[in-house]
């Protein structure tokens, strides 16, 4: 890639004036208030169930709505979204070393504590966090998939209003409390979902997928660098006297607990079900091995 390009790439997306410059505030910020939160959150969840309930109520439960090529239009806006906010962070994210590298000696502070536990007194405004507030915003477009399934696949979970929730709300407080930990959370959110959302855009669009569940390895994976980072962020918060936003920190913590005991629960059913179906597939093999051999004997007495 020419030079020229990098340094064009690098302006638009941590040079800018308007990402240097960007302050999260209830006045110009927009989605930035308590209300809008709550307001938004609960409209999605009611949305989804009168949705879910409606459909049941006027069609048959095997019943589905084609959507068309809606669904892959959304994973591909997703996924190049995503693409976006990663290369965006990083850079800004360098950049941000770059300038207060000099402060960090007084205070022998590391590039990999900064990542984990920004200083106490950090507040919401810089390159970093106007790309924690464009990933903020780009979570409501997830939203969406939970009303392609119910259309789709006329399923509609606990899990999926709760995890959808719960990750909205999240990004609100990464911006709210200046929380640590924030750069490398939607470093690794971004990288899974450009490649997620890819897979399933691949696959939306009739190419062959894997073999495996790919995008549910994919997000155990997430999870468990999640745990790591969180186990990180508590050791340097004792070490060094203190982490910015720990108080909204550690209520994300629960929050990502939860979701992790659900996932998991989810992914043992899902790995017992799919060895309870390859032992059926085995068997029934095996029967018609069984079965072909005896016609054979039968077939060479007679």
């Amino acid at each position: 890639m020419p030079f020229s390009t990098i340094q064009t790439i690098r302006y638009w997306l941590s040079e800018h004036p308007i990402i240097v410059n960007f302050r999260w505030n209830h006045a110009q910020s927009w989605g930035s208030t308590w209300s809008f939160l709550f307001t938004a959150i609960a409209i999605y969840i009611v949305a989804a169930i009168f949705l879910h309930l409606l459909l049941c109520l006027l069609l048959r439960r095997n019943h589905r709505i084609p959507l068309g090529p809606i669904p892959a239009v959304h994973s591909l806006a997703v996924s190049l979204i995503s693409v976006v906010i990663f290369v965006g962070i990083l850079l800004s994210a360098a950049a941000e070393i770059r300038d207060t590298r000099w402060f960090w000696r007084r205070t022998n502070t590391t590039t990999f504590q900064w990542l984990l536990c920004f200083p106490l007194g950090t507040r919401p405004s810089g390159r970093v966090f106007f790309w924690s507030y464009v990933f903020y915003l780009s979570r409501f477009l997830h939203l969406l998939r939970t009303f392609f399934s119910v259309l789709k696949y006329r399923k509609l979970t606990f899990f999926q209003l709760f995890n959808q929730s719960i990750l909205t709300f999240m990004s609100f407080l990464w911006l709210e409390f200046s929380q640590s930990f924030q750069v490398l959370a939607i470093l690794l959110t971004t990288l899974l979902y450009s490649v997620v959302y890819g897979y399933r855009f691949w696959t939306a669009i009739g190419l062959p997928s894997a073999c495996s569940p790919f995008v549910v390895n994919c997000q155990m994976v997430l999870l468990g660098c999640n745990l790591v980072c969180h186990f990180g962020v508590l050791f340097l918060h004792l070490l060094k006297g203190g982490c910015n936003g720990i108080g909204a920190w550690g209520f994300n913590s629960v929050l990502n607990a939860v979701i992790l005991l659900l996932f998991m629960n989810f992914y043992v059913k899902m790995h017992l079900k799919n060895r309870k179906s390859s032992q059926l597939r085995t068997e029934d093999d095996g029967s018609s091995k069984h079965s072909s051999s005896a016609q054979h004997l039968k077939v060479k007495d007679s």
